[in-house]
This record gives structure tokens, C-alpha cells and sequence, in this order.
């Protein structure tokens, strides 16, 4: 248990200094972070603190949607922000397109690995994750359409505030998906196969028919 919480610590700071790297090379980040940036620039507050105020008011919204938060839910509101806030203290802004370019590279693959890493420890999901799995429980709406009528409110919200909409946020949409699926498996799958060893070295014999959780 103590290190699958140290990998969700770590995990979910990653993440957000992953968005820093998307962050500072301005080419277009994901559509929660434009929504993000558009508050911020007709607030004043930094990304990162209003990175969690939206993650805590998505939360919110899981209470009619029948929705119960975990451990994860509640440290993924907590310390994404913090995150971005350190990696836009820590890195400069790139002066070149090329440099740029790193930027975002570097914090979509940092993205899916921190994903990996902190999904993997399986100790609740993010606010906006939940938030779409409650939609499709609730009323049966399939995940897809519901992810997708969800972010694309945020991301038109946050275009008419300010926010942030280039080339980086198609190839986000885009790349995301098929990287996370390499991250997925390379992290969750380790965490779930030693709990499922442990599970049976634990259980009587009569349990090893049981399925494997992903199955």
C-alpha cells in the first residue's frame, strides 16, 4: 500500500509538470488546461491553482452522478496543480520554434507516463475521469460521446476566455490515446499482475479459477 501511494504522489506530480513543458511551449495544450488558462487570464490566478479549484468543482458534480471518490480522487485534485506550478517555476520559456517543439514532445510523453504511473497505483480516479464514468452509469450515455461532449464545452469555454488552441492541442487529442495505451500496460499491468500473485498466494486453491481483473 505505501509504495502504491508514493507512486500516485509521484505520479500525479509528474503529470502536472508535464503540462508545465505543454504549458510554456505555447503550441496548444489539452482542453482542460486551455479551460485552465483561459480563467486565468480573466482572473489574475495561476494555472495551477485553478487547476485544482476546477478539479474540485468537477468533483462536486459526482455527487448526482452517484460517484464516490478515493484516495487518488482526492490527492489528484491536490497536487496536479502544485505540479504546474513547479514546472513553470522551473523552466524557462523556449525561445526557439524548435525548442518549443521539445517542450511539448517531452511533456506528451511525460504525460503518458505519469498517467501510467499514477493510474497504475489504483487508489481511485482523476476528478474529470470519474466525472465521465458517472455520466455513462447514470444516464448510459457511452464513454466516448460523453468524454467527448465534455471537452469540447471546456476547450470552446476556455478559446473564448483566452486559453490557449494550436496545432499542440490536435496532436494532444490526437497522440494521447495510443501512448497512454503503451503506458497503461507497462505500469498498470505490473501493479495489477503482483496484486493479482499476491492475491493467490494468500487465497485457498479452490480461487485460482477466478478471472484476472482485466479480463
Amino acid at each position: 500500500m505505501l509504495r502504491r501511494f508514493a507512486r500516485l504522489i509521484l505520479g500525479l506530480l509528474l503529470y502536472g509538470v508535464a503540462d508545465a513543458f505543454m504549458i510554456r511551449a505555447a503550441l496548444g495544450v489539452d482542453p482542460w488546461t486551455v479551460f485552465a488558462q483561459g480563467l486565468s487570464m480573466q482572473t489574475g490566478l495561476g494555472i495551477g491553482i485553478l487547476t485544482n479549484i476546477i478539479g474540485l468543482f468537477v468533483l462536486l458534480l459526482w455527487w448526482p452522478l452517484r460517484q464516490k471518490p478515493g484516495i487518488g480522487t482526492l490527492l489528484n485534485i491536490m497536487l496536479v496543480g502544485p505540479g504546474i506550478e513547479l514546472g513553470l517555476w522551473l523552466l524557462p520559456t523556449p525561445g526557439s520554434f524548435w525548442l518549443r517543439v521539445a517542450y511539448f514532445s517531452i511533456g506528451l510523453l511525460l504525460l503518458a507516463v505519469a498517467s501510467g504511473i499514477y493510474i497504475g497505483a489504483n487508489l481511485g480516479p482523476g476528478p474529470r475521469d470519474g466525472l465521465m464514468t458517472g455520466i455513462h452509469l447514470r444516464f448510459g450515455t457511452p464513454i466516448w460521446i460523453g468524454r467527448t461532449a465534455v471537452e469540447v464545452t471546456v476547450l470552446l469555454i476556455g478559446w473564448w476566455l483566452g486559453g490557449n488552441v494550436g496545432i499542440g492541442t490536435v496532436v494532444f487529442a490526437a497522440l494521447i490515446g495510443p501512448l497512454c495505451s503503451m503506458t497503461l500496460p507497462l505500469f498498470a499491468g505490473r501493479a495489477i499482475r503482483r496484486r493479482s500473485t499476491n492475491t493467490r498466494t494468500t487465497k485457498p486453491a479452490a480461487s485460482t479459477e477466478e478471472k484476472h481483473p482485466l479480463a
